[in-house]
C-alpha cells in the first residue's frame, strides 16, 4: 500500500491533537471550513454560470427562428413595399425538405404601438400562421399562460410583460397604431385596428414578454400592406445547437436570391461575453480556492513546529524521510480531501435547491434583489452539470495535494539531532 497503517494513525493523531498537547486543533478546523466554502463557492458558480447559458440558448432557440431567410431586393415597382419575399411558401417547402430542416415557414414583422385604457406601449408585432406559432415551445408550452392558444386565429397572442404594462387580460381589446397606413391625398394617416386579446404567455426572458405580440399572418399582411409578400422566411433546424455544422453554403446556393441570418450571428457576440465572464469567474474562484489551500500550508509549518520532538524521535527509532513525509502529507491532504467532498455535497445541495435559497435571502433582503429588466430572465438558473463537478473537485484536490508536500518535505528533511538537542 501506499500508506501504512502506522503513517494513517499518526496522521489521525496528529489532527485531532489540542494545542494543549502541543496540536493545531483549531486550525484544523480553520483549514477544513476554508476548503469547503470555497469548494462550495466554486460548485455553485458554475451551476449558474452554466444555468445562465442554457437559459439564454433555450429562451433562443425556443422562441426565434433558428435561422432566418431575407432579402434585400425591391419586389415591384410602383408598390408600397420596397423589399419583401413575393413566393414565400414554395421557398419554404423547398426548404423544409432539406436535410436537417425541421420546418420552414413565413413571417411578417412590423414594429407598432399598442394602447388600451390610456395606456401605450411600442411593441414588435410577428405574423405566424396558428401552427408555426404552436411549434414555437417557450411559445406553446411557456412559464406562466393564461387562455388557449388554440384560438390564436380570432385575436392576439401577447407577452406578459406588455399585458401588465397595458393592465390586459383573456378577452380584453387592444388598439395597434402603425405609422405607415393608408396614402391619401393629404399625406399617410395612420392604421388603428382593434383587436383581441386571445393568449399571453412569458417565456422567461425579459425583451422577448416585453415587446412580443404574435398576430394571425393573414392579418397581418393587411395591417402592414404585405399582401402576397412575407418579410421573412423563418427556419427551424432538427438539431439547432449544431447550427455550424449545417450546410449554409448549400441554402446559399439554392437560393442566391436570399441572404440568411443564423441564430449565432444574432446573438454572437453575447455568447462570446458570456463565456469569457465564465472563464473570468472559474479563474477567480479558483484563486479563492488557492487561497483556501495555502492555510493548509500555514497549519502544517505550525503542526511540524509544534511536533517537533516527535519528528526526532520518530527518527530516531528507524522511521525513515519517506516515512515522515507521507504522515504530514496525510495530514493536509485529508483536510483537502474532507474539505472538498463537504465543499461539493454543500455546493450541489445549494445548486439544486437555488429557487428556495435565493427565495429566503430575497426574504431577508426586503425584495428586489433580482430584476428581470436587467438580467432579462425572470429568475436565477442554476444547471449542475458533472463536468463542472469534475472540475471543481480536480481543481480542489490538486491545489490541496501540491500544496501540503513542501511543509511535509521540511518535516521529512528536519534533522532529529536538532529537534532532540534541547529536550
Amino acid at each position: 500500500m501506499l500508506f501504512s497503517g502506522f503513517e494513517w494513525m499518526l496522521a489521525w493523531r496528529y489532527l485531532r491533537s489540542r494545542r494543549a498537547d502541543g496540536g493545531v486543533s483549531a486550525m484544523t478546523w480553520i483549514r477544513l471550513i476554508g476548503i469547503t466554502l470555497a469548494v462550495m463557492a466554486l460548485i455553485v458558480t458554475l451551476a449558474v454560470r452554466s444555468g445562465f447559458r442554457h437559459e439564454f440558448v433555450d429562451t433562443i432557440l425556443g422562441a426565434n427562428a433558428n435561422i432566418t431567410a431575407y432579402t434585400l431586393r425591391d419586389i415591384s415597382e410602383g408598390s408600397d413595399i420596397s423589399v419583401g419575399i413575393k413566393n414565400y411558401d414554395s421557398i419554404s417547402e423547398k426548404i423544409s425538405l432539406r436535410s436537417g430542416v425541421a420546418k420552414s415557414s413565413p413571417l411578417i414583422k412590423g414594429q407598432v404601438m399598442v394602447s388600451s385604457r390610456g395606456r401605450n406601449a411600442g411593441v414588435e408585432v410577428f405574423g405566424i400562421r396558428s401552427e408555426d406559432l404552436a411549434a414555437l415551445p417557450r411559445v406553446a408550452k411557456p412559464q406562466i399562460s393564461y387562455g388557449n392558444i388554440e384560438d390564436f386565429s380570432k385575436g392576439l397572442a401577447i407577452g406578459l410583460g406588455v399585458a401588465r404594462e397595458l393592465g390586459l387580460s383573456i378577452g380584453d381589446k387592444v388598439k395597434i397604431t402603425s405609422p405607415d397606413g393608408l396614402k391619401t391625398a393629404f399625406g399617410t394617416s395612420p392604421r388603428v385596428v382593434s383587436y383581441k386579446v386571445v393568449y399571453i404567455f412569458q417565456v422567461g426572458r425579459y425583451d422577448i414578454d416585453r415587446t412580443r405580440v404574435y398576430m394571425p399572418f393573414q392579418e397581418a399582411q393587411k395591417f402592414f400592406n404585405r399582401e402576397g409578400f412575407a418579410d421573412e422566411v423563418e427556419i427551424t433546424l432538427t438539431y439547432p445547437e449544431k447550427i455550424n455544422e449545417f450546410d449554409m453554403q448549400q441554402l446559399r446556393a439554392l437560393f442566391p436570391q436570399l441572404s440568411f441570418w443564423t441564430w449565432r450571428d444574432s446573438s454572437g457576440a453575447f455568447l462570446q461575453a458570456l463565456e469569457m465572464e465564465d472563464n473570468v469567474m472559474f479563474l477567480i474562484l479558483s484563486i479563492l480556492v488557492l487561497i483556501a489551500s495555502m492555510n493548509i500550508v500555514s497549519g502544517l509549518i505550525m503542526l511540524v513546529k509544534n511536533k517537533g520532538r516527535d519528528i526526532g524521535i520518530l527518527r530516531t527509532i528507524g522511521l525513515t524521510e519517506g516515512s515522515i513525509l507521507r504522515v504530514f502529507f496525510l495530514c493536509g491532504a485529508t483536510i483537502g480531501v474532507l474539505g472538498t467532498l463537504f465543499g461539493v455535497l454543500l455546493g450541489c445541495l445549494i445548486a439544486v435547491y437555488i429557487d428556495q435559497v435565493f427565495e429566503f435571502i430575497n426574504y431577508i433582503i426586503g425584495g428586489g434583489g433580482w430584476d428581470p429588466s436587467v438580467r432579462y430572465i425572470s429568475k436565477l438558473p442554476a444547471r449542475l452539470e458533472i463536468d463542472d463537478v469534475i472540475s471543481a473537485v480536480t481543481l480542489s484536490l490538486t491545489l490541496s495535494f501540491v500544496v501540503t508536500i513542501f511543509p511535509a518535505r521540511r518535516a521529512a528533511r528536519m534533522n532529529p539531532v536538532e529537534a532532540l538537542r534541547y529536550e
